[in-house]
């Protein structure tokens, strides 16, 4: 059996106790949810499936952004990032504010950075 060092340890791990302990990592609290609540969390996660839409709620993470800032940074088109913005807006994943003649976007809250966070990290871990 391989040792676990703290270095590669997962999070909730520690080090191998020993062949005969049957430690287990802390367990998720019980998440129950309705029908409802399954199906408005999978539009959730399919708003927040493309690659580019990813690649903004990133960006928002940092700072909010205007559209301007967002295309460059992103190199990718205008009518594009908009388009993105409104299926993220549509989602409640960002909100815009009206400064001037631009529209500053931001994230509604953390939680949604996480989730992208997390799925970047994941996929990273494997590569």
């Amino acid at each position: 059996m391989a040792t676990v060092t703290p270095d590669s340890a997962a999070p909730g791990f520690t080090e191998d106790p020993g062949p005969h302990s049957t430690a287990r990592p802390p367990a998720e609290p019980a998440v129950s949810a309705s029908a409802a609540v399954l199906a408005d969390a999978g539009d959730l996660l399919r708003a927040l499936a493309a690659p580019v839409r990813i690649a903004i709620v990133l960006q928002l993470r940092d700072a909010d952004r205007c559209v301007h800032e967002l295309v460059d940074t992103l190199d990718v088109a205008q009518p594009l990032i908009s388009q993105h913005l409104r299926v993220l807006k549509t989602a409640g994943v960002v909100q815009g504010e009206r400064r001037g003649r631009e529209v500053v976007y931001r994230l509604v809250d953390d939680h949604l950075a996480h989730i992208v966070v997390d799925a970047v990290a994941h996929v990273q871990e494997g590569k």
